[in-house]
């Protein structure tokens, strides 16, 4: 079983950057696909990004050439890179793992506003 913290969020301005840490606890981090998923208000919840064990990374088509997912099995820590932040981009951003079972954080808030 992992445990999952999300950090990083807080309040940008469009066209700005935030970076998002997930830490983890527990063991076999580096065995788990790690994602960032998000849910905004009155949307249903989407995936933002993904990377497998070998580092293979997916995204959504709306944060395509803007964000970037990356692990650092080491540190059991995941990072979501986002920039030129859109205000579209507003959402409680959660950290996921899965592993046979799924675990989540408990997310943190991105505001991206003027």
């Amino acid at each position: 079983q992992v445990q999952l913290v999300e950090s990083g969020g807080g309040l940008v301005q469009p066209g700005g950057s935030l970076r998002l840490s997930c830490a983890a606890s527990g063991n076999s981090f580096n065995l788990y696909v790690m994602s960032w998923y998000r849910l905004a208000p009155g949307k249903q919840r989407e995936l933002v990004a993904k990377i497998t064990t070998g580092g293979t990374t997916n995204y959504a088509d709306p944060v395509k050439g803007r964000f970037t997912i990356s692990r650092d099995n080491a540190k059991k820590t995941v990072y979501l890179q986002m920039n030129n932040l859109k205000l579209e981009d507003t959402a409680v951003y959660y950290c996921n793992g899965f592993r046979g079972n799924t675990f989540w954080g408990q997310g943190t808030q991105v505001t991206v506003s003027s």
